[in-house]
């Protein structure tokens, strides 16, 4: 069994929205989009915070364990002050790919509006030409109703002629 096709109105607009979408290709990102975007992607990963606990427990133990002539020695403050450089540089790219990230998404949450809006508008016409059909229906019960109690009528007085 195959499908119906979608209205006319369905199709065409369905076709200004392909039409629309390639008209309008997504921007690349700059440089420095991409860039945050990638040390985003990297620092909020799994392999990411693995390779660093693996890296400062190695500092922390190698400090440890050769004592008073350590690189770093115990309470660690060259590996305090790397962690700190690099909280200070990575919060703020973070920020900046969230940032555009959430550019994004509004311009999404807007192109979703202006469709939800467009199909409250659509059923609202729908909603409208069903009431409309229902009326004409309710008109034409009416006006056959009218003519089969005429008929009744009009059978009912013959037949009190006839007897």
């Amino acid at each position: 069994m195959t499908q119906p096709h979608p209205p006319t109105h369905l199709r065409r607009t369905i076709a200004k929205a392909k039409h629309r979408r390639r008209a309008a290709p997504a921007a690349s990102p700059a440089l420095g989009g991409r860039l945050a975007d990638a040390v985003a992607a990297t620092v909020g990963s799994w392999r990411f915070i693995l390779v660093q606990s693996a890296l400062l427990l190695t500092w922390i133990a190698a400090n440890a364990a050769i004592g008073g002539g350590a690189w770093d020695p115990y309470p660690f403050i060259l590996l305090n002050l790397m962690l700190s450089f690099q909280a200070a540089y990575t919060a703020p790219i973070i920020m900046m790919s969230q940032n555009r990230q959430s550019d994004l998404d509004r311009g999404r949450a807007l192109a979703d509006y202006q469709v939800n809006l467009r199909a409250e508008a659509d059923i609202t016409l729908l909603h409208e030409k069903i009431d409309l059909l229902r009326e004409r229906q309710l008109v034409e019960m009416t006006e056959l109703l009218r003519r089969a109690l005429d008929r009744i009528e009009a059978l009912e007085r013959r037949g009190a002629r006839e007897a």
